[in-house]
């Protein structure tokens, strides 16, 4: 590989920026190892200190944020206004990925199965239930889990009402009691499933990173049918979005009746220890600085 200057976006403002450091010093490290040079940037809404940090401009750009303003095209559609090639989804796919209603929307009208969903104020919540319990609130824009909640009983849903901190619109979706299974896919092939096995009531934030708080099973145990349909459900999800790189989708499994339920599609998947695309190409022979170095060949704009 030709040594490049690469730039790494890391940090950010969003409920994901420890996540997005933690990947961001993994990257750091894989690429200073494959022999390029590295400039990690610390990304604020300070505009005129991140041009200051792209001067002299990169040849590209490893996108090691998350969540709002690094996950959800806004940061893309200004490395698409200054031409500077960057990894993962481009500006359309990542705003719309990000969106969790208009994707389940897309998913629907194709044939992609999600769970029964509806968009809720906050005092809508407050007047009336939008499912019976048990069912999931979650914000319309967020990844890692955050926000997330299980409402099972009242005292869930006065703890919920009480923690919310994710604007007026809730989510709310019908509880599908099965197996976590997220999928890895690079470019235009699904690599490998694996089940994630949570030691509390679902893979939440805390779970996604602390060491020994959730069991990864690598390949899923499915059987080889039910395997192949999950594959193709997240490598379906990931062409009709348009992204491109790497990505990553979340289903739950409902095995007595064989159906997947996807559940979001991760344009930006994480690069931390514990995140499960690198441990999914680890089993297909692809090591975490193989995988990094793919991810800056694959770098580009839209336009």
């Amino acid at each position: 590989m030709t040594k490049k200057s690469i730039a790494v976006l890391m940090g950010g403002w969003s409920a994901e920026r420890e996540v997005s450091l933690s990947s961001g010093k993994s990257v750091i490290t894989a690429l200073q190892e494959l022999g390029h040079h590295v400039t990690p940037v610390d990304v604020t809404r300070n505009m005129a200190h991140l041009e200051k940090a792209l001067t002299p401009r990169p040849d590209i750009i490893f996108n090691a944020l998350h969540g709002v303003g690094g996950e959800d095209g806004i940061v893309q559609g200004m490395l698409e206004v200054l031409a500077i090639p960057y990894t993962h989804s481009g500006v359309t796919a990542s705003a719309v990925a990000m969106n969790k209603v208009l994707s389940r929307k897309i998913f629907e009208r194709e044939g992609i199965p999600v769970p029964t969903w509806k968009v809720v104020s906050r005092t809508d919540t407050q007047a009336a239930h939008p499912f019976p319990m048990p069912y999931v609130v979650k914000p319309v824009n967020e990844g890692s889990s955050k926000g997330v909640s299980i409402i099972r009983t009242q005292e869930d849903f006065n703890r919920f009402l009480r923690d919310w901190t994710f604007g007026d619109k809730i989510l709310a979706e019908k509880y599908i009691s099965g197996r976590e299974i997220q999928v890895g896919v690079m470019g235009d092939q699904a690599i490998g499933a694996i089940e994630i096995r949570p030691h509390e009531e679902f893979y939440d934030y805390t779970a996604k990173y602390t060491p020994g708080k959730a069991q990864h099973l690598m390949p899923a145990p499915l059987s080889p049918a039910s395997y192949q349909t999950v594959l193709d459900l997240a490598l379906k999800a990931h062409r009709l979005l348009g992204c491109r790189g790497v990505t990553r989708t979340d289903f739950m499994y409902d095995e007595a009746q064989d159906q997947f339920y996807l559940l979001e599609l991760n344009t930006q998947p994480g690069m931390t220890p514990l995140s499960l695309v690198q441990e999914i190409a680890a089993h297909q022979g692809i090591t975490f600085n193989q995988l990094i170095a793919w991810m800056v060949e694959q770098a580009q704009c839209d336009h």
